[in-house]
C-alpha cells in the first residue's frame, strides 16, 4: 500500500503523468532500466577497485534520510515537501531509492534546477547594460531546450552554429553570440573554456606562458567566428541617425524606431563565419603579421582549415562540427565531468573547465568509462546522470574530511558543501508555500512594446515583426516600413507621452517577479535584484562563466534572521511547513514533522526531549521557533 501511495505521488507531480510506451517500442538507453542499473554497477566497480587497490575501507552507505535530502538537492535543487519526506521515511521497499530517483529525473524540478545551471554556465541574463533589446527569447531557448532534455552535442551544436532573428524560437539560441556583441574574442574564449576545458583567453594577448596554446592558434581558431553581423543593421542607419539627431524630444517615432533599430536588429545575427581574420596591430610574434589575413585553423583534435584569400559563410557550422565530433574525448569528458561534479559534488579532475586527459587522471579506467557513457546515451545528460544517483558512490556515507587526492575526487563520500543561492531560495519556498514545481512558468514575452506598453496587439508579434523587418533588402523599403509601423501604432491609440523609459518596461515585464515572489529561482529576473536573497547567498552576476559564489558574509545572517525568512516562512501561519501539523495534537508528533519538513529526517532523542520542552514553554511561538532555528541551522544550509 505505501508503495502504491508514493508511486502515487510521483504520478501525479508530473504534469499530465509520463507517456505510456507503445508494447513494441523499443527503449532508448537512458530509458531502459537494465541499462541504468548495469552501468551504475560498471561505476561503482571501478571505484571499489580503487579502494581495493590502496587497502581502503569502502564506505557504508547512508541512512534513507540523508539518501533523500541529497537526491532532492542534487536532482531538482530543493529540499522535499513535508510530504514527501513522510512518503519516503515511511516506505518499506528495497527498491524505493531507485524509485525516487525516476520521480525526481522525470519532474519539472529536474529542469528548473538544470536550467540553473545552464544559465550560470553561458551567462544568461535578461538584459544587458547599453543594450536596446532583451535577452529573454534566448533565455526561454535554453530552458526550453533543458526541460525538452536536447542532447548536449545538439544543444552545443544549435549554439556555436546560431544565426537568424533573435525573437523567433527556432533561431533565439543567437543570443549566444548577441550577448557578447562586440567582443567576439572573449566569446570565443568562453566557448573553448565551456564546451572543451580549454582555457585560451591569455592567448588573446600573448602566448600562453602555463600551457601550449600560441597566439596565433587563438586567432586562427577566431577566425571561424569572424565577421558576424546585424542582419542588415546597415539599412537603417541613416534612418536612425536622423531620428537620434533631429529629434531631440524622442517621441513616438524615436520609440517606433528604437524597435527596429535594437530590438530587432540588435537582437539579430548574419553572416555565418568568414573563416578569416587579421592578425591585431599589435601583434609581436615572427608567425604573422600585424594586420595579415589568417584563415581558420583548429589548434587540437582533427585539423580543420579555411581559406585567408576569400570569404566563406559557414565557419560557425565548421567551429560546431569541429567542437562537439573532432576534439576525440575532449568534448565528452568535459561534460561527463561537469555533471560528475554535479551529482558526487567534486570531478574526478578539478577545475572541471580545465580538460585533462583520461590517462593523466588519477583512476584513468573511471574517466574512460564516463567518456563511454556519455556517448552510449548520446549525450542525454538526464539519462546519464540517472546512472550516477543509481550508483553506490553517490549513496556513500557523507565525509567530513577533504580529498587524498590533489586535484580530484578520491570518492570517500560526498564531502561537506554549502548549498547553492538557488537551492537555498527554492527550499525557503518550498517550506513557505509548498510544492513550487506546479505553478506557471515565466515564458518570453513577445509582445509588441512601445516604451513598456504593449501595442499592436492580436495583430502581430516581435516574431513575426522581426521576420518582416530582417526581409528587407534596401534602404527605401525599410523607411516605408518603418513610416507604416509608425501609422499602425498611432491608429492603435499610442502617443509620445506612451514612450516611457526603458526602466517602465523592466518594471513592467518583471512585475510578475517581485523580490519576494514565491517562485523558482529559474522563473525570477536573471541574475537577480541586488537585494534579494539570491544576490546575498552568492548567485552569480553573469558577467563571467560560473561566476557564482559560497562564501559567507553578514548580509547571509541577517536576512535569515530579518528578511524573507521571518516574513514569508517563520512568521506566516500560513506557510505549508505548519501546514503538515494540521490535526497534530501530539507535541513529539509536531517535533517530528516539522524536523522531516526542513531537515528532512526525524529528530534525535535528545533534539526531540529540547524541542518538546520549548513548545511546552512557548506553545504556538515554540513552534516558530523551531522553524527559526532549523532553517539557521548549518544542516539546512549544506548538503552532506
Amino acid at each position: 500500500m505505501r508503495r502504491f501511495f508514493f508511486l502515487s505521488l510521483a504520478f501525479c507531480a508530473l504534469s499530465g503523468g509520463l507517456p505510456a510506451l507503445e508494447p513494441a517500442a523499443k527503449l532508448s538507453r537512458g530509458e531502459d532500466p537494465e541499462y541504468i542499473r548495469e552501468a551504475a554497477m560498471r561505476v561503482d566497480r571501478l571505484v571499489a577497485g580503487w579502494y581495493r587497490s590502496r587497502d581502503f575501507a569502502v564506505p557504508e552507505v547512508t541512512d534513507d534520510a540523508t539518501f533523500l535530502r541529497r537526491a532532492f538537492l542534487v536532482a531538482i535543487g530543493r529540499i522535499p515537501t513535508a510530504e514527501e519526506a513522510l512518503f519516503f521515511i515511511e516506505i518499506d521497499d528495497a527498491d524505493k531509492r531507485r524509485q525516487l530517483v525516476d520521480y525526481l529525473l522525470a519532474s519539472p524540478g529536474y529542469g528548473s534546477h538544470m536550467s540553473n545551471w545552464a544559465f550560470d554556465l553561458l551567462r544568461v541574463t535578461d538584459g544587458k547594460t547599453g543594450f536596446g533589446g532583451t535577452f529573454e527569447p534566448y533565455r526561454q531557448w535554453v530552458r526550453e531546450a533543458i526541460d525538452a532534455n536536447m542532447p548536449w552535442d545538439e544543444f552545443t551544436r544549435e549554439l556555436l552554429a546560431s544565426g537568424g532573428s533573435g525573437w523567433d524560437p527556432e533561431t533565439a539560441a543567437v543570443g549566444y553570440y548577441v550577448r557578447d556583441r562586440g567582443m567576439p574574442l572573449d566569446n570565443l574564449a568562453n566557448t573553448t573554456r565551456i564546451f572543451l576545458g580549454s582555457r585560451m583567453e591569455c592567448a588573446q594577448c600573448h602566448d600562453d606562458p602555463f600551457g601550449d596554446t600560441e597566439r596565433l592558434d587563438f586567432y586562427e581558431l577566431a577566425a571561424f567566428t569572424n565577421g558576424q553581423g546585424e542582419g542588415g543593421k546597415g539599412l537603417m542607419r541613416e534612418l536612425w541617425n536622423e531620428l537620434r539627431d533631429e529629434r531631440s524630444e524622442r517621441g513616438l517615432d524615436y520609440r517606433v524606431g528604437q524597435i527596429l533599430w535594437d530590438r530587432v536588429y540588435g537582437m539579430a545575427l548574419s553572416g555565418g563565419g568568414s573563416g578569416r581574420i587579421e592578425l591585431p596591430h599589435d601583434y609581436q610574434y615572427r608567425d604573422g603579421q600585424p594586420g595579415e589575413l589568417v584563415g581558420g585553423r583548429t589548434p587540437f583534435g582533427k585539423t580543420v582549415r579555411m581559406s585567408e584569400r576569400d570569404d566563406a559563410d559557414d565557419g560557425r557550422e565548421q567551429l560546431a562540427d569541429w567542437v562537439t565530433t573532432r576534439t576525440g574525448e575532449q568534448f565528452a569528458s568535459v561534460i561527463a565531468n561537469r555533471m560528475w561534479e554535479r551529482v558526487m559534488g567534486r570531478g574526478v579532475y578539478e577545475p572541471v573547465d580545465e580538460y585533462k586527459p583520461s590517462a593523466e587522471t588519477h583512476l584513468p579506467e573511471l574517466m574512460n568509462l564516463l567518456v563511454v557513457l556519455m556517448r552510449e546515451v548520446d549525450y542525454d545528460l538526464r539519462a546519464f546522470q540517472k546512472i550516477l544517483l543509481n550508483t553506490k558512490t553517490f549513496q556513500f556515507v557523507p565525509n567530513p574530511k577533504p580529498s587524498k587526492v590533489a586535484g580530484g575526487d578520491d570518492f570517500h563520500g560526498r564531502q561537506l558543501g554549502r548549498l547553492t543561492a538557488e537551492q537555498i531560495w527554492d527550499s525557503l519556498i518550498t517550506l513557505a508555500s509548498g510544492d513550487p514545481d506546479g505553478k506557471p512558468r515565466r515564458k518570453a514575452d513577445l509582445r509588441v512594446r512601445v516604451g513598456g506598453k504593449p501595442v499592436l496587439e492580436g495583430r502581430t508579434d516581435m516574431v513575426e515583426l522581426s521576420r518582416e523587418v530582417l526581409e528587407l533588402k534596401s534602404e527605401g523599403e525599410v523607411r516605408d516600413y518603418f513610416e507604416n509601423l509608425l501609422a499602425e501604432v498611432k491608429e492603435g491609440g499610442a502617443s509620445a507621452s506612451d514612450a516611457g523609459s526603458s526602466m517602465m518596461m523592466s518594471v513592467q515585464r518583471g512585475k510578475s517577479y517581485g523580490r519576494n515572489a514565491q517562485v523558482r529561482a529559474s522563473e525570477l529576473p536573471s541574475p537577480a535584484p541586488r537585494d534579494h536573497l539570491l544576490y546575498l547567498f552568492g548567485q552569480s552576476d553573469r558577467e563571467v562563466v560560473e561566476g557564482a559564489s559560497r562564501e559567507p558574509n553578514v548580509g547571509q545572517v541577517l536576512t535569515l534572521m530579518n528578511g524573507f525568512v521571518q516574513e514569508q516562512l517563520v512568521n506566516n501561519r500560513n506557510a505549508h511547513v505548519y501546514k503538515s501539523l494540521e490535526g497534530v495534537d501530539d507535541d513529539q508528533e509536531k517535533v517530528r514533522r516539522l524536523y522531516l519538513a526542513v531537515l528532512g529526517r526525524p529528530p534525535s532523542d535528545e533534539e526531540m526531549g529540547w524541542m518538546v520542552d520549548e513548545i511546552g514553554a512557548a506553545g504556538e511561538s515554540g513552534i516558530r521557533n523551531i522553524v527559526a532555528a532549523l532553517v539557521m541551522s548549518s544542516e539546512f544550509l549544506f548538503l552532506q
